[in-house]
C-alpha cells in the first residue's frame, strides 16, 4: 500500500500490525487480541483523518497511484466492451478510451480518460493527458451513439489536455470545443463520472453530461493547483491556498450545483476498497440512466441546455 503523507500515523499502526501477525506465523503465538485492538485503532484514525480532509488533502487522494482508473471501472461493469480507436482523421489517441459495450443490460457507448497503473502503462496512454485525435475520436463515439441511440456513460480522470506543440498545432482548443458542442446536441442520455482528476478543459470536453457524478475524494477545476500557484504566485509553494480557493472538491462543486451526484468512497478512500468503489459507482450511474428512460432526444438536448445556461446565470448573480 502507498501511503500519502497525512496517512503517516496510520502507515505505521499497520506497520506494528504487520510485524505482529508475522511473530505470530512464526511462533506460534496467540495475538489476535493486540492485533484486533490495533486494526479498531486503524479504522478510528482512518474515519477521523478522512472527515476532515482538506482541499490539498484530497489532490492527493484523487491522485492516489492505486485509486482504480477508468480500465478497473470498465473491466469490472461493463460487459462485452468492444474497443474503437481512431478519430478517422490523424490516428489513434490511447488516453482516451472508447467503445461499445453493455452495462447491467443495456447496451452503451463508454468513453474514459485512462492514467495507467505503471511506468508503461502511464507512457502509453500519456498519463490520461488527450490529445486533439482523443477528443475527435470521443466526438465519433458520441455522434456513433445518437445514431444507433444508446446512452453515453464517460469516465473523467484526467490532469488536462496534452499541451504539446504537436497537440496545439493539430486543434486542440477546438477539437475540445467541439467535443462539447458534441455532448451538448447528442440526443441520447449521458452520464459523466469525475473518478479521480477532473482538469480543466480536458475533463470538461466528455463530462458535459445531463448527470454529472463525482466520487467523495475526487477533483474537478479549471486548472490544476500548482498550475493556479504559479500564475498567481509565480510558484507551485502557494499550491494548497490555491486547491482551497479553486473550490474543487465534491462537497464544494454538489452546493454550486455544477455537479449532481456525490457518490460515497469506503472509509480511507477509493484506493483501499477498489471493488466496493467500482460498484457504489456503476449503482449511482444505473440510477442516473433510469432517470432518464424514456426522455425523447429534443427533451434531453432543451434540459442539458437549460443546465448549463443556468450555471452561468448563478455565476453571474
Amino acid at each position: 500500500m502507498h501511503f500519502l503523507e497525512f496517512e503517516k500515523p496510520i502507515a505505521e499502526l499497520e506497520g506494528k500490525i504487520d510485524e505482529l501477525r508475522h511473530l505470530s506465523d512464526g511462533g506460534g503465538l496467540n495475538i489476535a487480541d493486540e492485533v484486533r485492538k490495533l486494526e479498531d485503532k486503524v479504522d478510528k484514525l482512518l474515519r477521523s483523518t478522512y472527515a476532515k480532509l482538506t482541499p490539498a488533502q484530497k489532490v492527493q487522494v484523487a491522485r492516489h497511484p492505486n485509486r482504480p482508473h477508468c480500465l478497473d471501472y470498465i473491466n469490472a461493469l461493463i460487459t462485452d466492451f468492444t474497443p474503437l480507436a481512431g478519430d478517422r482523421v490523424f490516428g489513434e489517441d490511447r488516453a482516451i478510451v472508447g467503445g461499445l459495450g453493455r452495462f447491467r443490460g443495456r447496451s452503451v457507448v463508454v468513453i474514459g480518460q485512462e492514467k495507467g497503473h505503471d511506468t508503461d502503462t502511464r507512457i502509453r496512454h500519456n498519463f490520461g493527458s488527450a490529445k486533439p485525435e482523443g477528443y475527435r475520436k470521443s466526438q465519433r463515439l458520441l455522434e456513433l451513439a445518437s445514431r444507433f441511440n444508446l446512452p453515453v456513460i464517460t469516465l473523467v480522470d484526467t490532469a488536462g489536455a496534452y499541451p504539446g506543440v504537436g497537440a496545439e498545432e493539430r486543434g486542440q482548443a477546438e477539437a475540445i470545443a467541439k467535443s462539447i458542442e458534441t455532448c451538448l446536441r447528442a440526443r441520447v442520455p449521458i452520464v459523466s463520472a469525475i473518478i479521480g482528476e477532473g482538469g480543466s478543459g480536458g475533463a470538461i470536453a466528455i463530462a458535459t453530461a445531463d448527470r454529472v457524478l463525482m466520487l467523495e475524494h475526487s477533483i474537478y477545476s479549471v486548472i490544476s493547483p500548482e498550475g493556479c500557484s504559479g500564475i498567481l504566485w509565480r510558484s507551485n509553494t502557494n499550491a494548497a491556498d490555491a486547491a482551497a480557493a479553486l473550490r474543487l472538491t465534491a462537497q464544494d462543486l454538489k452546493e454550486l450545483g455544477v455537479i449532481d451526484r456525490i457518490v460515497m468512497e469506503p472509509i480511507g478512500g477509493a484506493h483501499r476498497r477498489r471493488e466496493e468503489t467500482i460498484l457504489a459507482l456503476g449503482n449511482a450511474i444505473d440510477d442516473s440512466l433510469d432517470s432518464m428512460r424514456g426522455q425523447d432526444g429534443g427533451t434531453l438536448i432543451a434540459r442539458r441546455r437549460e443546465k448549463y445556461l443556468s450555471m452561468g446565470q448563478k455565476g453571474l448573480g
